[in-house]
């Protein structure tokens, strides 16, 4: 394992976090980029935080019985939803649907208001999810990997890839549901993979989670490339599902690749 360090040494347990990059592997030459987006492009627990509240707002406003439910109590219906039906632990938005319909009918809500209810709320919570931009520092450095890369986005989460500006440097965004399984299975990497004509061993996938991204993808077979900001958790030499690289900021990918 080859490790360069661009400023100060991390083995100072008392030493400030720095900029590193860490390589793992030999990166072998590659012809696209996939990006998880969620902390990867942007810092994704505010909005989230914002998006929760507006929805939640808006249903007790609509519903006032909601109120008498916890957040814990709203997270025990979605999971009870998931365990009956499967397939929601792959589809984030149908799974808030099933969540809010199902939270209304237990209060006495009927069918038909939980249903248009459930609905209002979830798409108060999508408006207020994409209602951000990604900053222009981030589009600029994919819009210099672009020039030699093709790239797309493959996420978990429902954001919408266009009002946040990266359609203009992504080809295609891949979310789950319909059938697509959510990283780390392999199912968008495959689906990525077909869509670019490439191999997966020429997909170098770039995230901030270790284990959908960076397992994940290397179960898909292809190379990676893990964000690791605040250097919080260390990979094992001994692991099997090592990264390609490690990085601390996303600038850094200009070094490696360009």
């Amino acid at each position: 394992m080859q490790k360069v360090i661009t400023k100060n040494s991390l083995d100072d347990i008392d030493a400030p976090v720095t900029a590193a990059v860490t390589q793992y592997q030999r990166l072998s030459p590659v012809k696209a980029l996939s990006f998880d987006l969620d902390d990867t492009l942007y810092n994704n627990a505010p909005v989230i935080k914002k998006a929760v509240s507006a929805s939640f707002a808006l249903l007790i406003e609509q519903f006032p019985k909601a109120s008498e439910l916890t957040l814990d109590d709203w997270q025990a219906i979605k999971i009870a939803e998931q365990l009956k039906w499967p397939e929601l632990m792959h589809d984030t938005s149908a799974a808030r649907y099933a969540m809010l319909r199902e939270g209304l009918i237990q209060l006495g809500y009927s069918e038909l208001d939980a249903s248009q209810g459930a609905q209002n709320a979830l798409d108060c919570f999508h408006d207020h999810r994409s209602d951000f931009k990604v900053s222009a520092d981030v589009i600029k450095i994919l819009a210099q990997l672009k020039q030699r890369y093709r790239l797309v986005g493959i996420t978990n989460g429902n954001v919408n890839s266009a009002r946040i500006g990266l359609d203009e440097v992504f080809d295609f965004v891949l979310h789950p549901g319909y059938g697509v399984k959510m990283k780390p299975y392999g199912d968008m990497f495959a689906l990525a993979c077909k869509q670019l004509s490439i191999q997966p061993a020429e997909l170098l996938h770039v995230g901030d989670h270790p284990h959908s991204d960076v397992v994940g993808a290397r179960i898909a077979g292809c190379q990676t490339i893990w964000l690791n900001p605040c250097q919080q958790q260390k990979y094992k030499s001994s692991s099997n599902l090592l990264p390609t690289v490690e990085i601390t900021q996303l600038n850094q990918l200009l070094t490696i690749l360009l």
